[in-house]
């Protein structure tokens, strides 16, 4: 009876261990009511539409604290009606990008976006 009850918490554990890094990739409810995903090593980004072909993703460090946007440059990639839509994201300041999709763009759109820092490092957002 020991082993058994052994071996299910080993089971357990082993479970919840495995399926939290899988649970941290998933989007979350950002502070701007967007979905917001890892972008890299050291910053969020949170990507808002609203029904609209208005798009803007908010960047932050990993405390969701506001990171400028200034010096960056950002390109999205979305699938809309099952189909690729590329477009570029302007910076706006403080800490977020703008960009006008060719069509609507819908809650709980999937895509990527890709941010190139000053620096010239690039990481992406998947949603």
């Amino acid at each position: 009876m020991i082993r058994s009850t052994l071996s299910f918490a080993t089971l357990a554990i082993t479970a919840a261990l495995v399926a939290a890094p899988a649970a941290a990739h998933q989007p979350r409810v950002g502070p701007h009511g967007g979905a917001l995903v890892d972008a890299g090593g050291t910053h969020h980004a949170e990507l808002v539409v609203d029904g609209t072909d208005k798009v803007i993703v908010h960047l932050s460090d990993l405390k969701d604290a506001g990171v400028s946007s200034k010096g960056f440059k950002a390109d999205a990639i979305l699938v809309i009606d099952g189909k690729p839509v590329r477009f570029t994201l302007e910076p706006a300041e403080p800490s977020h990008f703008v960009g006008t999709a060719p069509v609507k763009v819908s809650k709980g759109v999937k895509g990527a976006i890709r941010i190139t820092g000053p620096d010239g490092a690039t990481s992406q957002a998947k949603f």
